[in-house]
């Protein structure tokens, strides 16, 4: 579908990314749980936009190898998949404590979208998953545009499952710091579903 090979595990892995706990998932909950549905939002968009400027940078260097040296492409690929399986392992390895989210002043909208932001442009890694992401789902006579369409695809299943943090983002907040258990069970089964990935795009990138 839209020339997206995998569409469905294409679909899943994004979503799975998103129900890692990560910096931008602790900023939009903080955010919420601390200000309000207005600060979980800005926070959102300001997560987003971050990620948005990496994937914009990644996909700018995709469509020109795509393009110059489909051998370089097809080894992304492979790279790609040994990255999901990696990233899977770290998350099954990684200490997962119950630390408390740090209690904030009432401030402005705009200043959660600015920390979001600067959170999401200091994890050099989001570059990297996307440059090893999307090439595991594109075929090889994939035209540009796919790339574009993966972006809207990733943009629009982050707006909506963050949106629904904001939503839930109190109840979220308390439960993701008074329940380690249940974060760490979540991230076992997030470094699960990776690894399952990763195996399964690179037999069928052979």
């Amino acid at each position: 579908m839209f020339e997206i090979q995998n569409y469905t595990s294409f679909v899943l892995a994004i979503l799975v990314f998103q129900l890692i706990p990560g910096p931008g998932t602790i900023a939009i909950l903080n955010a919420t749980a601390r200000n309000g549905i207005r600060a979980g939002a800005a926070a959102v968009l300001g997560t987003v936009a971050g990620d948005f400027v990496y994937m914009v940078a990644a996909v700018a260097g995709l469509a020109a190898i795509m393009h110059a040296n489909p051998a370089i492409f097809q080894a992304l690929q492979w790279f790609g998949a040994a990255y999901l399986v990696w990233m899977g392992v770290q998350l099954l390895r990684a200490q997962v404590d119950g630390a408390a989210v740090a209690i904030e002043p009432r401030r402005s909208p705009a200043v959660y979208f600015r920390q979001a932001f600067a959170v999401a442009l200091t994890n050099p890694k989001v570059i990297l998953f996307f440059v090893s992401f999307f090439p595991l789902f594109l075929a090889p006579d994939a035209s540009p545009l796919t790339l574009g369409v993966m972006m809207v695809h990733v943009t629009v299943l982050c707006l909506l499952y963050q949106g629904l943090l904001v939503l839930l983002g109190n109840r979220v907040a308390k439960a993701l710091r008074g329940l380690p258990s249940a974060r760490r069970v979540a991230t076992r089964l997030a470094g699960l579903a990776l690894i399952g990935f990763g195996i399964k795009l690179a037999t069928s990138n052979r």
